[in-house]
């Protein structure tokens, strides 16, 4: 394997750069610790081209801003895989995300794998190599680094070249070059990067259960957390774990008493904020809740409805058969259902997915595409 240079004086760092500019892609990874932190606190930094890899320290040096103008130039690739904490990382430090991005993760469906594979099951499948596991749970945080951690980490760009060279060379010869770019793009959408505290019940499982105050509570409680731990940078569960916000939404305390009286509720919490907390359940008891929408239950659909389904299943194996993909790759019987409920955030509403059949099934809903059976096949046609 090619050398690994470690980066961690300005020196070292402004050559690196140098080398940077002169690409056209770069490979990227990041290790981070987040276990005791609400932020994720950046600790390597992974780059390598087929003819060079780097590991930066950025606990070492003192100033990134070089190294990110260098990484973030338009005319170069980055290439990650599964790249949404990755680009977190860089938003938070920059405020801007590097574009334009390939994630060998979304394009990797396109080549027969299944949704959302692993990195080492990419790594073994294209390249034949079962990756080293010893250093997956290593503290990054810690210097200095072994010489393992160190050969650990850039692995994981040496081998991402590898297969992002292979992919390239696939996609072109299956003329799929083009369809990722969109789904691509929608990864370069700031708004995927913000917490926004007073979203934060969305993401509550079992919400979609609770009406009226209970909701109330849990909307406005999962608020105060979210902002509580951003400005601790602890952990969320560090304050409110997800099953407590169930238990203070059902026993609805009124007094810091009866919150410490709740099973394991953490004493630091209720004597830091238990009056807060005791406020804001009060103020929420008295409040109607955000309405919730129909996304996340279960309807029963009726028997038209589940004919539909069959058709638009029955069209999505055709579209997929003749991309030689897995008609569950292309859109699951789910995916189907949020499409004929409405969902604005449908899978086949986005991407390559609306390119290949979305579109078409979009087209019949509406009405304004027809099905037809002509020589055995289906076929869809205008109107």
């Amino acid at each position: 394997m090619t050398d690994i240079q470690y980066i961690n004086t300005p020196e070292q760092l402004d050559q690196l750069c140098t080398q940077i500019n002169k690409e056209s892609w770069l490979a990227l990874d990041t290790e981070f610790l987040r276990e005791k932190t609400y932020y994720p606190k950046f600790c390597l930094l992974q780059i390598a081209t087929p003819e060079w890899v780097a590991c930066v320290d950025p606990i070492a040096l003192p100033n990134l801003d070089n190294l990110f103008a260098a990484i973030y130039n338009p005319a170069i690739v980055k290439v990650f895989h599964s790249c949404r904490q990755d680009l977190e990382i860089f938003y938070q430090l920059t405020g801007k995300l590097p574009t334009p991005i390939f994630d060998t993760q979304i394009a990797a469906p396109l080549l027969g794998f299944q949704e959302n594979p692993g990195y080492a099951m990419l790594v073994s499948s294209l390249l034949n190599i079962n990756l080293d596991k010893a250093h997956t749970r290593a503290d990054w945080s810690k210097r200095p680094l072994s010489q393992g951690e160190i050969a650990y980490a850039a692995d994981d760009v040496v081998y991402l070249c590898k297969i992002y060279q292979l992919m390239q060379k696939k996609l072109a010869e299956l003329g799929r070059s083009e369809w990722l770019k969109s789904d691509f793009a929608e990864l370069e959408n700031p708004e995927l990067y913000q917490v926004r505290p007073e979203n934060a019940w969305l993401k509550i499982k079992g919400k979609n259960k609770l009406t009226g105050k209970q909701l109330s509570i849990i909307q406005a409680l999962s608020e105060w957390r979210e902002k509580a731990a951003q400005a601790e940078d602890h952990p969320k569960s560090w304050l409110l774990r997800d099953e407590m916000l169930f238990d203070i939404a059902k026993l609805q305390p009124e007094t810091v008493t009866d919150l410490g009286n709740i099973r394991g509720f953490n004493e630091r919490v209720k004597n830091r904020y238990g009056r807060e907390l005791c406020q804001l359940i009060t103020a929420a008891k008295n409040r109607p809740p955000i309405p919730l929408n129909d996304k996340g239950r279960s309807l029963k659909k009726s028997q038209h409805q589940e004919a539909i389904l069959d058709i638009l299943t029955a069209w999505v194996r055709v579209r997929a058969e003749e991309n030689a993909l897995n008609p569950v790759i292309l859109a699951t019987r789910k995916d189907l259902e949020e499409l004929l409920l409405g969902s604005e955030d449908c899978n086949l509403l986005h991407g390559w997915r609306y390119a290949m059949a979305g579109r078409e099934l979009v087209g019949l809903l509406k009405g304004e595409l027809l099905l037809e059976i002509a020589a055995d096949k289906l076929a869809i046609i205008e109107k």
